[in-house]
This record gives C-alpha cells, sequence and structure tokens, in this order.
C-alpha cells in the first residue's frame, strides 16, 4: 500500500470502522473519527471542546466550524504526521473543502478517498441485524432509512468531490470482511 492518509467514505452500515481498524493495524497510523475526536477534545476540556461540549450537552449538531477546529486540534497531534484514516469525517463539501485547507496548512493532502459502496437494502439488513444484536430498539428499520435519505443527500456528493480531485475509488462492500480489505488494498496501492 502506498496511500497513508486516507478517508473511507460510505453510508452507516458499509463498514467503514471495520476496514479503518484493518487499516490502522496493518499501518500503524492512527484512525480518525468525528464522534471520537469530539470525545477526545471534550475530555481534554480544550477550548474547542468546551464550545463543542456545550451543543452536545444541548442535544444539538455541532456546527461545522467547531468539527473543523477539533479535526485541526487532532491531525496536528504527532501520531497523526506520518499518516491516518479519517472515518466519518468529512461529511459533506463545506467540511472537505474546510479539510483541503487544514491538510494544506499542516503541509500534506488527502492521498485517497476509498468510497465502500454497497446497496440500500443490504445496509437495511445489516444495520437492523447489528440492532438486534447490540440490542438497540433505537434502530428500527424507518430511523435506518431515515438516515440512509441524510446520507444520501449530505454525504454522498463527497463522491463527485474526491473524483473530480483524482483520489477517489470505489470498491465493492458486499462480500466478507476479508474479500473487502483485499479491494480496500487494491485501491490504496
Amino acid at each position: 500500500m502506498s496511500a497513508v492518509r486516507i478517508l473511507l467514505l460510505g453510508p452507516p452500515g458499509a463498514g467503514k470502522g471495520t476496514q479503518a481498524q484493518l487499516l490502522v493495524d496493518s499501518l500503524g497510523v492512527p484512525q480518525i473519527s468525528t464522534g471520537d475526536m469530539l470525545r477526545a477534545a471534550v475530555s481534554a476540556e480544550t477550548p474547542v471542546g468546551c464550545e463543542a461540549r456545550s451543543f452536545m450537552d444541548a442535544g444539538k449538531l455541532v456546527p461545522d466550524a467547531v468539527v473543523i477546529r477539533v479535526a485541526e486540534e487532532r491531525l496536528a497531534q504527532e501520531d497523526a504526521r506520518t499518516g491516518f484514516v479519517l472515518d466519518g469525517f468529512p461529511r459533506t463539501v463545506a467540511q472537505a473543502e474546510a479539510l483541503d485547507a487544514l491538510l494544506e496548512r499542516l503541509g500534506c493532502t488527502l492521498e485517497r478517498c476509498v468510497a465502500i459502496q454497497v446497496d440500500v437494502e443490504e445496509l437495511v439488513r445489516r444495520l437492523l441485524k447489528r440492532a438486534e444484536i447490540e440490542g438497540r430498539s433505537d434502530d428500527n428499520e424507518e430511523a435506518i432509512r431515515t438516515r440512509m435519505e441524510e446520507y444520501r443527500e449530505k454525504t454522498s456528493p463527497l463522491v463527485a468531490y474526491y473524483r473530480g480531485k483524482s483520489v477517489l475509488a470505489e470498491v465493492d462492500g458486499i462480500g466478507s470482511v476479508d474479500e473487502i480489505a483485499q479491494r480496500v488494498k487494491e485501491a490504496l496501492a
């Protein structure tokens, strides 16, 4: 594999977290997700973490500007200088543009965006199964389909954005974890 500054893109249930962990293990770079970044900043009580906490405590989405500042704090840390696997960030084209600017300030670029493609019916099946296994009663079919629609509206435009930057690789997300991992590995070469 040659790319070490990577974004995994895909809808909920596509297997981004699983594939991100496999990449982290093989590349020795950190997995960076929006939730992890926000929780770490809040826990460390950084100024931007305290700002994020005010939104989180009120049950509101953390605004893009705050998420970007948290991302900058995280990506500037020593362990991310040699590479990273982004998972769940950016979620919108505006966040992607801000990420480009912040990586430029840090003296690096995103080397590859791997979009894991899975059809909606398979995603719904996976998420319903996961909800059953984990006992998540809030993950019913209606809620899952609502999240899929939100992903389609807000996040799927990132596929075209990264295709336009010539860093996109699309992989089939159907198959065993190992089969998908092999496709991701080939996409990073």
